[in-house]
């Protein structure tokens, strides 16, 4: 299994990608595969430059997971966060991990985005389901403010 970092992309096996996109994964766990070629930013940019859109969702999840070493823990966690992201988003980030080692065992908290791949701009899905939809590169740049004051403040967005 491949270690996890922050800012590890993690893609559902059924993604459709751009044809051309060179892209190494390894298989993590549950139907998703772990972006080895690089990390967030690298991927926008791939995806950007074949003309497809990746939409970063306003949708996150906090998890926790312990294991016998602190990787073990992080992919418990990032496991468990992964089952919160729904079914029609076919990416998520790995964006924030604390990891607590106590004595015999570690815990770890991950926290994970959700973004959808595709080449059509078009992101309809059904009335209930209204997202704050951010590139990551405007995010980044501070542009989109706090995800929580946001997002969420604004009545916008989802949660589980």
């Amino acid at each position: 299994m491949p270690d996890i970092a922050e800012r590890t992309m993690l893609l559902r096996g059924s993604i459709a990608l751009p044809d051309d996109l060179k892209l190494v994964t390894a298989e993590f766990q549950e139907g998703w595969n772990c972006v080895q070629s690089g990390d967030t930013h690298w991927l926008d940019k791939q995806i950007r430059k074949f003309g497809w859109h990746f939409i970063w969702i306003a949708e996150g999840s906090l998890k926790g997971g312990v294991g016998q070493t602190s990787q073990e823990a992080i992919a418990s966690a990032v496991k468990l966060a992964l089952r919160r992201v729904r079914e029609r988003y076919n990416a998520a980030e790995v964006e924030h991990i604390k990891v607590t080692h106590y004595g015999w065992f570690f815990l770890a908290a991950v926290r994970i985005y959700s973004y959808q791949i595709q080449q059509n701009a078009d992101l309809s899905f059904p009335a209930e389901s209204t997202s704050l939809l951010i590139p990551p590169r405007a995010r980044a740049a501070g542009i989109a403010g706090s995800r929580s004051s946001t997002a969420f403040s604004s009545g916008i967005g989802l949660s589980h």
